[in-house]
């Protein structure tokens, strides 16, 4: 869908220049516009090297795991379904840490990840299989096919997602001349924490109300 929207728009572009005369024009900003996507593209990539491979020493030298457990408390309470030891609990913070850092490159395999693990857990309670969370009843599986309500939660919290350094923006206005580019991290937080605080109260309602 999106294809035929953009393909919509630069014929209309296109057509229109045409009518006004203006086609040298055209030429002229669809080269510099690949000179400039050249030159973005460049500069993402420093970053996103220079951020992953920050991600990869934290890791290394047991950061990672450290956040990861000061994070369960809060996977418990938002995916108290999920069973303590699931890998989908650690793909789970592993996409929300990168995420806080800004790292959405780094983020997306996570991501994936733990819906291929939630989509198991799915699986396992279909079969009778799935361990018990504390000795709880788990609630029934969804239709194959179905998202899971782990999943929709997951997908909410991975939207709305709380950053502390927005790395993709910070990049962004560095390329394109900013004096500041860092004066973002400020209103990011505060934005980022009331849609990831909204996202929470969200899925915790409508969480308690499919129970009742």
């Amino acid at each position: 869908m999106l294809n035929y929207l953009w393909g919509f728009m630069l014929l209309v572009g296109i057509v229109y220049g045409a009518f006004q005369g203006r086609l040298p024009d055209l030429t002229t900003a669809a080269l510099d516009s690949a000179k400039d996507a050249v030159s973005l593209c460049i500069t993402m990539t420093g970053v996103m090297s220079l951020w992953v491979g920050l991600m990869e020493i934290a890791q290394k030298s047991g950061m990672i795991r450290q956040a990861a457990g000061k994070l369960q408390p809060f996977i418990s309470f938002m995916f108290p379904e999920i069973p303590k030891g699931h890998r989908a609990r650690e793909y789970i913070t592993t996409n929300i840490i990168a995420n806080i850092f800004g790292l959405g490159w780094a983020a997306t395999p996570a991501g994936l990840k733990a819906m291929e693990a939630l989509e198991e857990l799915e699986e396992e309670r279909r079969k009778g299989t799935a361990v018990r969370p504390g000795g709880r009843s788990l609630r029934p599986p969804v239709p194959k096919g179905t998202a899971s309500n782990e999943m929709c939660t997951f997908l909410i919290i991975n939207i709305s997602s709380l950053q502390l350094i927005p790395v993709n923006i910070i990049a962004y206005r560095s390329q394109y001349g900013s004096v500041n580019p860092a004066a973002i991290v400020g209103p990011a937080i505060a934005a980022t924490f009331a849609s990831t605080a909204v996202a929470v109260v969200y899925c915790k309602v409508k969480s308690g109300r499919q129970k009742t």
